[in-house]
């Protein structure tokens, strides 16, 4: 890449907004996927062991082996959580054994929302705004233009459910934050560059075991890309081992043997005993329903991210960009692919197709090109009301309800606006923390994001490279 002057007021000001707006806003700590990971934290940190017994009874989401539960989870987002839990319990001197277990206990619940929150904004909110800045310099690369680069950047982050994954402990958010990571390491090339490639494919399998799938798309890119080096491949390889092997010190502690996973000993999901541990083949209605289905249509959360395959057909148009869109759109066929294939494919409690979101990232750099071809005033309008669109649908869903119950057919209108957003059922840091109402809450978040991103706006519209920033 050549040197690129003046953006690094543009590159703080997108990660504090982007890290903000996710920080900002909470999910629910009962959600049977937050609660059994932060529970095997909890249970790490405090107790020195991997059993979540006295927490079983509070979860769906667990596994059985002999007398003991355990996170039935690849355990990535709970290892992330460790810091979280311990500094919370510094700081405030609280441990769960100071409560009792119950969700109708107030001060359990407040414990456990509070460690939830720092733990969703220290883990998937972070690596959330970090992915923003790098898709923002690797589009920028491939266009020269910082708006067209910025519209990528925030219709990933904030223009899809993205945004409010990243306030969860489920994995979808960090693992499209580390796909991005390692698209744009490999892009850069080095032995640096190729070790933070190889640690952050490794570990979005710790987080999530399926993303060694789509993955593999990004890993095959960047054997391909330096095949006239191999040895430039040797930290890689090396570091994608190093990135994946707290998977097997995790087994090790938990279960007595590296080889062991809680998938295997899930309770109360038959579906799981399907395929492999409940992949079977792609279903065509399955994935109708994926992308235009009424109840986790992607269409209908983010729809921005249609114009994304324009993008990416017009990178690989490019010789010089051919292997990086056909690398971003291999990404996205085998999330779909893979979601389409899961038998409980709905997500269960989730809003938008939340198993495909990893791809979210890595499509949305075509987002860049589509901008960057629209050259009249008219064109970039529609562009810019697209984005602002996507945004607030998803500003709905972040602060009201990224957990909408497969109960309804219009998940979006009816579980995320009807039954919370409209009626101010919220979940802000003042309205959680400080007894502000949840209303004011937003407004709050409104007051410091919406200056910031007329500020970005801004800055982006006048920057001008020195020379053509090119990959």
């Amino acid at each position: 890449m050549t040197k690129r002057q003046g953006l690094g007021g543009i590159r703080a000001g997108l990660f504090l907004l982007v890290w903000f707006s996710c920080a900002w806003f909470g999910s629910w700590e009962f959600n049977p996927n937050n609660a059994t990971r932060l529970f095997a934290a909890i249970r790490m940190v405090e107790n020195g062991t991997a059993t979540i017994d006295p927490f079983a009874p509070l979860t769906i989401d667990k596994a059985q082996f002999g007398a003991h539960a355990y996170l039935d989870k690849a355990p990535g987002m709970t290892l992330m959580a460790l810091p979280a839990v311990a500094l919370t319990d510094f700081v405030t001197g609280d441990r769960a054994e100071h409560h009792v277990l119950s969700s109708v206990d107030p001060g359990f619940v407040d414990y456990l929302k509070l460690r939830t929150r720092v733990a969703a904004a220290t883990g998937s909110a972070l690596l959330t705004a970090i992915a923003a800045v790098l898709l923002f310099d690797l589009a920028l690369g491939l266009t020269g233009s910082a708006g067209a680069a910025l519209f990528a950047a925030l219709g990933y982050a904030l223009g899809t459910p993205i945004w409010g994954y990243s306030t969860t402990l489920l994995g979808h958010a960090s693992v499209a934050a580390l796909f991005v990571i390692a698209l744009a390491a490999v892009a850069r090339g080095g032995g640096r560059s190729l070790v933070v490639a190889g640690l952050s494919l490794g570990w979005a399998v710790v987080i999530e075991y399926q993303a060694v799938l789509a993955g593999a798309a990004i890993g095959l890119w960047a054997l391909w890309r330096h095949r006239v080096d191999p040895k430039a491949l040797v930290p890689f390889l090396a570091a994608g081992l190093v990135g994946l092997s707290p998977l097997f010190a995790y087994n090790l502690f938990a279960f007595g043997t590296p080889f062991r996973i809680g998938y295997s000993g899930v309770v109360g999901f038959e579906g799981m005993n399907q395929g492999l541990f409940g992949l079977t083949v792609p279903r065509i209605a399955v994935l109708r329903e994926i992308l235009v289905g009424p109840m986790r249509g992607i269409v209908w959360v983010a729809p921005v991210l249609v114009l994304a395959p324009i993008g990416l057909w017009r990178l690989a148009e490019d010789r010089a960009t051919r292997g990086m869109a056909l690398t971003a759109g291999g990404v996205a066929i085998v999330a779909l692919l893979v979601n389409a294939a899961y038998v409980y494919w709905d997500g269960g409690n989730a809003t938008g197709p939340r198993h495909a979101m990893p791809m979210a990232g890595v499509l949305a750099l075509g987002l860049a090109p589509v901008w960057a071809m629209a050259r009249a005033l008219w064109q970039r309008a529609a562009l810019a009301l697209l984005l602002a669109g996507s945004i607030a649908i998803n500003l709905t869903i972040a602060s009201a309800e990224i957990f909408a119950p497969p109960t309804f057919r219009w998940a979006w209108w009816q579980a995320v606006m009807q039954q919370r957003f409209l009626v101010g059922d919220l979940r802000t840091i003042p309205s959680d923390w400080w007894g502000w109402t949840t209303w004011n809450g937003l407004y709050l978040w409104a007051a410091v994001a919406i200056p910031l991103a007329v500020w970005l706006v801004q800055r982006a519209a006048r920057f001008k490279p020195r020379t053509r920033c090119q990959i």
